[in-house]
């Protein structure tokens, strides 16, 4: 099984939204230790998987929720100003973090090395 240096399960897709397949595979884990499979690594797993992304490698990775979480997520409507103000494409590019907050969101994700940048025009991350 392939990791990040930092615990992340990598798979050969992975660099297209690493996170969603880590969070998918810690469901199956569970799930698998629910009906007795592997109980205990299946649930060591899980737990890894989820610490990984709340914040265990140096940063969450979900918006509004613990140690420098991302600001900036490839989401047009929260980059948007509030109303009745109109949202465009400047308010998209706008180098600052986005002025709504999307809490619970999971953003894509790191790279292999664990590197991530918070950057709204980069859809992978």
């Amino acid at each position: 099984m392939l990791t990040t240096p930092k615990g992340l399960i990598w798979l050969e897709s992975s660099q297209w939204g690493s996170l969603r397949y880590a969070a998918d595979l810690a469901h199956f884990a569970m799930q698998a230790a629910s009906l007795g499979v592997d109980t205990e690594n299946s649930l060591q797993f899980a737990e890894n998987q989820m610490n990984y992304i709340l914040g265990d490698a140096g940063r969450s990775y979900v918006c509004g929720w613990g140690h420098n979480p991302p600001e900036r997520p490839h989401h047009r409507a929260s980059s948007c100003p509030d109303q009745p103000k109109e949202c465009g494409w400047n308010d998209f590019n706008n180098q600052g973090p986005n002025p709504q907050v999307l809490s619970g969101a999971m953003v894509g994700g790191p790279d292999y090395n664990d590197n991530y940048v918070d950057d709204r025009q980069n859809f992978q991350t």
